[in-house]
């Protein structure tokens, strides 16, 4: 079964995915001592409730490890004196962290009064151990190693079912909670436009903009109990009370008298004066009359078995240095991602952000799209026609932070107030101080309704279908991963340190965006390794349906800069791909956008620098350096030789054995030169390294088009046989001495060799299932840049290993085995290798015509099997077109038996021959 430990290379059973070696907060490692928690040898304690309160529910606390009864070390709990109803067990249970109670800053609430009194412990408060009935966790069955830490997983659970209870009792519901945008913001009721916004700090209020002429005396608002601001706008006749596309604004007057203006949180959409620097951005009443509004066409594509994803930023996504449209992107970019065969898009910087050298990540206006790149209308264009391609589209949200702009931004709403009567924590846990952003204050019940209702707008407004939810290790630690290196210890995950309220608040939305949409795709970005993450919140996870594999380029990177050739392990590699949880899905991906931003360099560029400028062409040789770039090879620097993968065996390797699904940042399948380098003040607002270089692929004698191929063959070969989403995945050998890996994954074998200059004939690989296999896809193709040393149209047939149901007699632990040729080019300051993909020929298909609907692996490159007998001078030498095949029955003949494997001389020439083939 896949990921037990007698079938993985490593043991994975309770292993955390390895945790990456970048900061979460993008800057250099930082190692400090960190002051521990550890829950497993921590007690849970029951304080007796304070005189003259009436409660109705037992108080309970974490008590630190080092407490040594002193008053001061106690966390406190807080508690509401009012009964809530919570079912027998979670009755028992309160957490020390702010108890979630609509409060009297909450729109609906139904509690008068303050919603939340501190209960405080005082030192002689008498405590007891409590043994606590814990219902059954399921995660911890999946992995026995977190039992130590069942009191955590239980208390999270309690909390989160706590909250949602809550959330039913008074508001309906956690789905009608999370339709907020329907209340708040501006909306269309009988007669007028209602605008509300909750700004507790607030002393007046006014809406003001292009319809009154910027002047909001005759438009004052009304606060209610709960700090909601209101006004209702009459119409005028039939004209609407605020036409759309015109201008708006919230004004108001906090505290010290002052009065500002700030764009309204709930706002759909905000523009700038494009001709004015550094200018404000304004809110924008967005209400299209109905011929103008985007109509959806096209239903939402089936959930795959796994998505291959190809990450995208639209505004750079344009040939010429400018910012790209909504609708360039779908009508030009769009095609190829479905040309090259991925499944799912992802969509960066989608979400307003008023500095766009920020990526995306310092949200400004959280309901809006980004103007830059067109209106809502255009972004609803994009999504529909990527779903008419069968392509699902992602968002990256940010909900682990917010910008700490205050004119345009959310932080505009904080003028000094409490962190209940605010969107952020006060104080230094207010502000990530790495990021210089905001914070959120995950207890806050209006918090929880803007987020929560912030990720069911972009569903069904938009019909995005999932989310890649940005910087979750700074959520789920009060340390935001500042200075941490995570070594993969259980303490580190499951401590005070963890930040329950915004656990129970990703527990939250994974259960709203599965209950709106069953079919979305949800994926996390955690450096950590935090187990539970991608597992259902039913079990005691936090629901997500990935985690990104964030180690997985960090090793390449570590290999590529940092290691000899002869230094290369493949254990190591092989361990670094399949070190994840158990049950606990990943995405896969060799470099995303952080491997391109400005100060690092993409697998390409890294490899081959500055000659990708001027040695890119066909028309000409290639240099040692571009032919490393483009395939396995060793170059020769002084007397220093380093080793180089090629993009194309860099990302298959990491396809194939690193995850339950694979990304791609936008660029990088065909080797996208140079880094990424938005328009700032450091390089003179230059948009020149902010756009993508699409002529480059396009043109016919340049060698980026042999990666693309590449690129498009393998994301087909997984739509062909689903080998991603197999949870058949065995490493059978990771050979040292010869440099080669050899693994399982589905019903195919894959064979890599990484020696920098040995060919291997009569190579023998372990295999499961008996029969014969062929080529299914070969990177040593001519159209993809290779030697066209395979021949495609030759079976190799098992022999049995050992003992039948005796692992330690077979080979490798493998029932069966074949041997293939396994090459590699030696040459002065160079080599070159191959990747090969073996597809079982099931029994019964040998006749040609018995399959007269073969299909091509890769569409208009691949040519049609051969009849002719496989004597003839193999088909990867005489047709240049001919590169993989799709094997499902061809009648071919047998090739003579070789005994041992035998180190190949290229200058021997066995690949114009079929005796390479080891039988």
């Amino acid at each position: 079964m896949y990921g037990s430990p007698s079938i993985f290379s490593t043991p994975l059973l309770g292993s955390p995915s390895t945790p990456s070696s970048r900061n979460h907060c993008k800057t250099l490692n930082m190692f400090s001592k960190q002051e521990k928690w550890d829950l497993s040898c921590g007690k849970l304690f029951m304080c007796k409730p304070i005189e003259n309160i009436k409660y109705e529910q037992t108080v309970f606390y974490y008590k630190k490890n080092s407490y040594q009864g002193s008053g001061n070390n106690c966390c406190f709990a807080k508690q509401q004196p009012t009964r809530v109803s919570c079912g027998s067990q979670l009755q028992k249970f309160l957490g020390h962290c702010t108890f979630h109670c609509p409060s009297s800053n909450s729109t609906y609430g139904k509690v008068n009064g303050s919603a939340i009194s501190a209960l405080i412990i005082d030192d002689n408060a008498t405590m007891t151990t409590m043994e606590e009935d814990t219902e059954h966790i399921g995660i911890l069955d999946i992995d026995p190693r977190l039992k130590p830490f069942k009191d955590h997983f239980g208390y999270k659970m309690r909390r989160y079912a706590e909250q949602k209870e809550l959330i039913e009792k008074y508001e309906g519901g956690l789905e009608e909670f999370a339709q907020g945008y329907l209340k708040f913001g501006f909306n269309r009721e009988e007669g007028g436009i209602v605008y509300r916004e909750w700004a507790p700090a607030a002393q007046e209020a006014q809406v003001i903009g292009d319809f009154n002429g910027w002047d909001g005396s005759n438009h004052r608002m009304e606060k209610n109990e709960f700090g909601v601001w209101s006004i209702k706008i009459p119409d005028s006749g039939e004209n609407p009370a605020i036409p759309h596309n015109s201008r708006v604004k919230f004004r108001f007057k906090h505290g010290d008298g002052v009065w500002v203006d700030r764009i309204p949180a709930w706002i759909s959409y905000a523009t700038v004066d494009p001709a004015a620097f550094a200018a404000p951005y304004d809110g924008v009443y967005w209400d299209p009359p109905p011929s103008e509004r985007y109509q959806f066409k096209y239903p939402r594509p089936p959930k795959p078995n796994a998505p291959r994803i190809y990450e995208a930023h639209v505004g750079m996504s344009s040939l010429e240095p400018r910012v790209s449209s909504y609708k360039e992107f779908a009508d030009d970019i769009l095609p190829r991602i479905r040309e090259n065969n991925y499944n799912t898009v992802q969509l960066m910087a989608v979400m307003e952000h008023s500095y766009y050298a920020s990526f995306g990540y310092h949200v400004t206006n959280f309901f809006a799209v980004s103007s830059r790149s067109g209106t809502p209308e255009d972004l609803k264009y994009l999504i529909d026609k990527a779903h008419s391609f069968g392509l699902r589209v992602l968002v990256d949200v940010v909900h682990s932070h917010a910008s700490s702009n205050v004119t345009d931004g959310l932080n505009g709403f904080d003028v000094g107030q409490s962190s209940q009567l605010s969107y952020f924590h006060t104080g230094d846990r207010g502000y990530h101080k790495l990021w210089d952003s905001r914070l959120f204050n995950y207890a806050n019940w209006e918090v929880l309704r803007f987020l929560l209702s912030n990720l069911r707008w972009w569903l069904e407004e938009f019909k995005f279908d999932g989310f890649r939810f940005d910087g979750v290790t700074s959520m789920l630690y009060h340390h935001h991963g500042i200075n941490m290196s995570f070594t993969g210890k259980y303490n580190e995950y499951f401590s005070e340190a963890t930040d329950v309220d915004a656990v129970v608040y990703l527990m939250l939305a994974n259960c709203l965006i599965h209950s709106i949409y069953p079919d979305a795709t949800v994926i996390s970005e955690d450096v950590s390794g935090m187990p539970g993450l991608g597992r259902p919140v039913a079990e005691g996870g936090i629901g997500f349906d990935y985690r990104l594999a964030m180690a997985i380029p960090d090793k390449w990177i570590e290999c590529l800069k940092n290691k000899k050739d002869e230094e290369w392990s493949m254990k190591e590699i092989s361990s670094s791909l399949t070190n994840r949880r158990y049950t606990e899905k990943c995405i896969a991906y060799a470099e995303s956008h952080d491997q391109a931003i400005v100060g690092d360099k993409t697998i390409a560029f890294l490899l081959m620098d500055k000659e990708m400028y001027t040695g890119m062409s066909c028309l000409t040789d290639a240099s040692p350096i571009i032919d490393r770039g483009i395939s396995l090879q060793k170059l020769l620097t002084g007397w220093r030789s380093i080793i180089a993968l090629s993009t194309s065996m860099i990302h298959f390797l990491t396809m194939a054995l690193g995850g339950e699904g694979y990304l791609n940042f936008m660029g990088n399948e065909f080797g996208h030169p140079e880094w990424i380098d938005f328009p700032r003040e450091g390089n003179n607002w230059s948009y020149l390294k902010c756009r993508r270089r699409w002529e480059l692929v396009d043109t016919d004698h340049l060698r980026y088009k042999f990666m693309n191929a590449f690129d498009k063959a393998m994301n087909l070969l997984d739509e062909k046989f689903s080998f991603i989403a197999s949870t058949k995945q065995i490493v059978s050998s990771t050979d040292e001495e010869n440099k080669v890996i050899v693994f399982e994954r589905g019903d195919l074998v894959f064979v890599f060799n990484f020696h920098p200059e040995n060919t291997y004939s009569g190579y023998k690989v372990g295999c499961d299932l008996p029969g014969k296999y062929r080529v299914a896809l070969d990177s040593d193709a001519l159209v993809f840049g290779g030697k066209g040393r395979m021949s495609h149209d030759v079976d190799h047939f098992t022999s049995p290993e050992g003992v039948p149901g005796v692992p330690e007699t077979n080979f490798n632990n493998r029932p069966n085995s074949f041997k293939v040729l396994s090459p590699a080019r030696t040459c002065v300051g160079f080599t070159t290798e191959s990747k090969k993909v073996y597809n079982r020929v099931e029994e019964g298909n040998d006749d040609h015509n018995s399959n007269s609907g073969n299909e091509k692996l890769v569409t208009d490159v691949v040519a049609e099997p051969e009849e002719e007998s496989v004597e003839e001078e193999p088909a990867s030498v005489k047709d240049n077109e001919l590169i993989v095949r799709l094997i499902e029955g061809f009648e071919v003949d047998v090739v003579e038996e070789a005994s041992d494997v035998d180190v190949v001389e290229d200058d021997e020439n066995p690949f114009a021959s079929q005796q390479h083939v080891i039988l």
